[in-house]
């Protein structure tokens, strides 16, 4: 059975970005069009929706035809918007947003081999190229295997999973989601609310999809791409997600070339990057939670772009 899909965190992701009409908004993760559609409801809006998984796309033709040309899709990795959107002659955006992690239509596909709930072969591809999570476990190294999941997944009982992995593999392949959940559970034993191999699955499905580099690769972009005062919105669901949006949003400064009466030649002068909207994380309400399960976990950090140092050293939205 599919679930019923919910854009996480909706209301306060429109909100942040306070899309106005003739305005041109990223919508990174493009998923099953959630976050899309609300801003193409709530403004004459023109959004690009981003997404590496081709079934995404496709799914998202629909909604395309329903807002006309208001609506473009670009099969593609976030972490790349700068060079995607410059195939569609955009240079500049006024707002960004990014959900991260699996998308509910990937889970809800056995064959996806993203969740353990389902057997499924087991791949965690969004794209669908590369190394499936079945040949990283067939070929990566013991040592490899537990750094992996310690790293991505934080489980501290890594280092017995892939003890036990390597055990396993060696009189027959782990191929299939359900048997790698079972090997997972035997070692982490029961954990009250959480599934005992949600961390390894987490981890291997964050290495497969380099889900940390385009994370990285994506917030670099949005710093050339968004105007003065424009937005991005992120929303993570587990800390190391989070640690890398918090770190990128920060109020650092970078040196801007600055031309005056004074200094002909141009001199160098701080200037902030962003302007946080969001000194803390947000958080999903109760009411959402109960609706939706998965907004258990999510943190919602937004930032404004700050304006280029002018003429004289001075600063704006």
């Amino acid at each position: 059975m599919q679930s019923v899909h919910f854009p996480v965190m909706c209301q306060e992701v429109v909100a942040l970005l306070n899309p106005l009409p003739k305005q041109t908004y990223v919508d990174g993760t493009f998923g099953a069009g959630g976050y899309a559609r609300a801003l193409l409801e709530k403004a004459d809006v023109h959004v690009l929706g981003i997404d590496r998984d081709p079934d995404a796309i496709k799914r998202g033709l629909a909604l395309k035809s329903e807002y006309n040309n208001r609506l473009t899709l670009i099969e593609g990795e976030f972490g790349n918007m700068q060079g995607l959107l410059a195939t569609q002659g955009v240079t500049q955006v006024d707002g960004i947003v990014l959900d991260l992690g699996v998308s509910s239509p990937q889970l809800d596909e056995a064959q996806r081999g993203f969740s353990f709930q389902s057997d499924g072969p087991l791949d965690m591809r969004m794209s669908g190229q590369g190394l499936s999570a079945a040949d990283v476990v067939a070929d990566h190294s013991e040592k490899e295997l537990a750094d992996i999941i310690w790293k991505y997944g934080q489980e501290r009982r890594s280092r017995a999973i892939a003890k036990a992995i390597v055990r396993v593999r060696e009189e027959t392949p782990i191929d299939r989601t359900q048997m790698l959940a079972d090997i997972v559970r035997k070692i982490v034993g029961y954990q009250p609310g959480l599934d005992g191999a949600t961390r390894t699955f987490m981890a291997l499905r964050v290495y497969v999809n380099d889900e940390l580099g385009e994370l990285e690769r994506a917030l670099k972009a949005a710093e050339a791409l968004l105007v003065p005062g424009g937005r991005i919105v992120v929303v993570s669901f587990h800390s190391l997600e989070d640690r890398i949006v918090k770190n990128a949003l920060s109020e650092k400064v970078e040196l801007q070339t600055c031309a005056s009466r004074y200094h002909p030649g141009g001199r160098q002068a701080p200037s902030r990057v962003w302007h946080v909207l969001t000194p803390k994380p947000q958080s999903a309400t109760q009411a959402e939670i109960t609706i939706n399960p998965r907004s258990r976990s999510a943190k919602l950090r937004a930032a404004m772009r700050m304006e280029v140092v002018r003429e004289e050293g001075v600063m704006g939205p």
